[in-house]
C-alpha cells in the first residue's frame, strides 16, 4: 500500500516514521505558532493526501507533546475521509493553564494513521439484539 502525498508548499515536510514499523506517520508544522495557556490553533502542514477507497486517516496526538507540554488535539482523533484532497491542518490545544507553548516550523505535531473502514448500509429496526451489557453506559462496568 502507498500513500500519495502532494506538497502544497515547498517548505512542507512529507510525513515520515520515526522508526521502521511504526503505525503513525509524523505530521510536521509548516510555520511557527504560539499557543498561550488554554489556547487552540489550526496548524498548517502544507500537505494533502490521497487516501485509498475503503480507508480513512486518523490524526492522533503525540504522546511526548502531551506529557511534556500539555499539547492535545481539539478533536482527537481527527478523521480524514478518502475523498478529501485539501490541506491537512492539525487542531492543537494547549491544556496548560499557566505556560504558553512555542511551535517551530518543522516540529512534529501529530501522527497520521491509516485504517481500513467498513461502509455499512444503515438499516432501521424496531429492536436491537440483546447483550450482556445492555444499555449500561458510563460507569456500568464498575470501574
Amino acid at each position: 500500500m502507498s500513500l500519495r502525498v502532494r506538497r502544497l508548499d515547498g517548505r512542507a515536510r512529507l510525513p515520515g516514521r520515526a522508526h521502521p514499523g511504526d503505525a503513525g506517520l509524523d505530521l510536521y508544522a509548516l510555520e511557527d505558532a504560539w499557543l498561550g495557556p488554554g489556547e487552540r490553533a489550526s496548524v498548517a502542514t502544507g500537505i494533502a493526501v490521497e487516501i485509498a477507497p475503503g480507508h480513512a486517516a486518523l490524526v492522533l496526538p503525540r504522546s511526548g507533546l502531551a506529557a511534556r507540554h500539555g499539547i492535545a488535539l481539539v478533536n482527537a482523533p481527527g478523521l480524514i475521509d478518502s475523498g478529501y484532497r485539501g490541506e491537512i491542518r492539525v487542531l492543537l490545544l494547549n491544556t496548560d493553564r499557566a505556560v504558553g507553548f512555542a511551535l517551530s516550523a518543522g516540529d512534529r505535531i501529530a501522527q497520521l494513521v491509516l485504517v481500513r473502514i467498513e461502509l455499512p448500509e444503515v438499516v432501521e429496526v424496531q429492536a436491537l439484539a440483546g447483550s450482556e451489557r445492555g444499555a449500561g453506559g458510563f460507569g456500568s462496568s464498575g470501574a
